[in-house]
């Protein structure tokens, strides 16, 4: 379905901004001590590994989506390729599974950084008050235009880019090349490991593509965009883990909780520390910004397809934007992260996302198959569909490193969605 009342506003800087500001959260100033303790010295050893699998997976979204330019992003990939039902699934783990679940999860992480100055943000009430003003002021600004929002997005990823950049700017005048020589051979195993831990630090960027129906010229703007934000985060990633390594050196894996923190204020003294502290701050404010634009199309989307209250698919007649679904959106993230619940629910958000990624590949896969002459996508990738079966293979093993819980979650979140399909069919039917 084209969303032809939608403005397309977005160019390539707005998307690249979106899909670095998705990628780049808190995870990055805890990543390095983490993988240094699987790899120590042969850290981007993992960062290459990784960075190659994520960017296969990458690439099968930039040719679907220059295919698909609809709004909704993963999930109109995989409905246009598998039909409804696959679509339902997909659509309701995209927003739910890995939108506000895991909003709700870090917006927390960010008001627990925050009480380390402002200790009434461990209060209940003062939490919610923080709670509201964030997503609230989110929903607001998409409200009155995706250009606004897009804007907001590209000043918060220069901002959160400024102390990482600076960390590395200076930092190269104090690493010391011994820290960055091997000991000794890593094991495959280890190399796994820290690609599995490195994987979901990777994820979120995807998201970026839920507004395709917003986004100029898309089948030019969608390859060029999502593609140079993930080529710009996998090249930050790995020049801040060898600043990291040459800087501490093997102490580096004794700063688990705060491997930046630890650099930074070698290099600038306790200001440092206080600089990165902030800098992750503003990085998960960041992030949230980009999922309050991006996820609530995904809901818009869904209720366009009649699996939603037809209310959610209604467009602002002024400012052109999905706004009960940005407006629904934002209480579900306020509800999950004030109520404390979403900790049992989030183990899904990895699975989730897995999934996610697996039906697009897949859906690439089967456009290839039955249309293999198609001239609808301006992006095509190379060598037929390999690339495309590398990414299976890719997150085949991602999947297989899943831990119980997350698969069992999973099963039971599919379930219950199947159900809730199951019963909307008959419904529709007895209609």
């Amino acid at each position: 379905m084209e969303n032809n009342k939608l403005k397309r506003e977005i160019d390539i800087l707005g998307l690249a901004a979106n899909t670095v500001n998705l990628i780049i959260g808190a995870g990055i100033f805890i990543l390095p001590g983490l993988v240094a303790a699987y790899l120590a010295e042969a850290s981007l050893l993992a960062y290459i590994f990784c960075g190659i699998l994520m960017f296969t997976i990458v690439l099968c979204f930039a040719e679907i989506g220059s295919r698909i330019t609809t709004t909704g992003g993963a999930y109109a990939y995989i409905h246009k390729a598998f039909g409804d039902y696959a679509g339902f699934l997909a659509n309701t783990l995209f927003w739910f599974g890995t939108g506000v679940l895991m909003n709700a999860a870090v917006i927390n992480a960010m008001a627990d950084m925050l009480a380390i100055y402002l200790p009434a943000m461990k209060s209940i009430e003062y939490r919610a008050l923080f709670f509201i003003l964030i997503f609230g002021g989110f929903a607001w600004v998409n409200i009155r235009g995706v250009k606004y929002g897009n804007t907001m997005v590209k000043v918060n990823t220069i901002i959160k880019l400024i102390p990482l950049l600076l960390l590395i700017l200076v930092g190269v005048f104090y690493v010391s090349i011994d820290n960055l020589q091997w000991k000794s051979t890593p094991s495959l195993i280890n190399i796994g490991g820290a690609s599995l831990l490195l994987f979901f630090a990777f994820g979120g960027g995807e998201a970026a593509l839920s507004v395709s129906g917003e986004i100029k010229n898309p089948k030019r703007v969608i390859p060029l965009g999502i593609l140079s934000g993930i080529g710009i985060v996998i090249l930050l990633y790995m020049i801040i883990q060898a600043v990291s390594q040459g800087v501490l050196g093997n102490d580096l894996v004794n700063h688990k909780d705060a491997p930046l923190a630890a650099v930074a204020e070698k290099i600038f003294g306790v200001s440092g520390a206080t600089l990165i502290i902030a800098g992750g701050i503003i990085s998960i404010f960041g992030s949230l910004s980009g999922s309050v634009l991006s996820y609530p199309r995904v809901l818009f989307a869904g209720a366009q397809s009649g699996w939603f209250p037809v209310f959610l698919s209604k467009i602002h007649p002024k400012y052109a934007t999905p706004y009960w679904a940005i407006i629904i959106y934002a209480i579900l993230d306020f509800v999950f992260a004030i109520s404390g619940g979403f900790k049992q629910l989030a183990i899904i958000a990895s699975a989730s996302l897995l999934t996610i990624y697996l039906g697009v590949v897949l859906a690439v896969i089967k456009f290839r198959l039955t249309s293999e002459n198609s001239t609808e996508s301006t992006f095509r990738l190379p060598f037929g569909l390999f690339i495309p079966v590398v990414a299976v293979i890719a997150i085949l093993w991602f999947l297989s490193n899943l831990k119980g819980e997350e698969f069992a979650g999973m099963g039971i979140a599919l379930l219950i969605l199947s159900a809730v399909y199951g019963v909307m069919k008959l419904l529709r039917r007895g209609n």
